[in-house]
């Protein structure tokens, strides 16, 4: 199982139920990562998408007590959730928010895909530091890249010491 995210400067990855930047690149990079997989989110991280549609091409897990959607597999608790996953290829997994399910997943996944933006966005929700964390080692870093104006990089965390679902 993998997670997805931007960060900003301080690991911030929202504001206002949404994101922090427009970013062009970034969203290609989730676009083709994603694609034909299997996406695991908060109710949240739905109801934020446009028109709170699940997104195309790609499973739908969404972990709510209360969400009645048919569009959408959803999984009432942890429990479910982690049964439910078993179903699926772990490679084709990928956790993508909001903050509180990432922190929840976070040592259930074998990698991490960064994407860190070089600005403060005035986030109310953070992801957490994976440089603190002595479980995450960054294994690949890209470029900087100029996306929308604002200076990006791309990186990839390994979990070291990964928990079992």
């Amino acid at each position: 199982m993998k997670a997805i995210v931007c960060v900003d400067e301080k690991w911030g990855i929202g504001k206002n139920n949404g994101l922090l930047f427009s970013l062009p690149a970034d969203m290609k990079f989730f676009r083709q990562t994603t694609l034909n997989k299997v996406v695991v989110m908060g109710g949240n991280t739905l109801r934020s998408f446009p028109l709170g549609k699940p997104l195309p091409k790609r499973v739908n897990i969404v972990l709510s007590r209360k969400l009645e959607r048919d569009d959408v597999i959803v999984c009432r608790d942890f429990l479910g959730l982690t049964e439910k996953l078993k179903e699926y290829n772990a490679d084709d997994i990928f956790i993508i928010g909001g903050a509180s399910f990432y922190s929840r997943m976070l040592d259930y996944c074998e990698e991490v895909y960064v994407t860190k933006v070089k600005a403060n966005g005035n986030a109310d929700v953070f992801f957490p530091n994976l440089d603190e964390n002595s479980a995450f080692k960054c294994v690949y870093q890209s470029e900087e890249i100029i996306d929308n104006g604002l200076t990006i990089i791309f990186t990839t965390y390994k979990n070291e010491n990964v928990s079992k679902l």
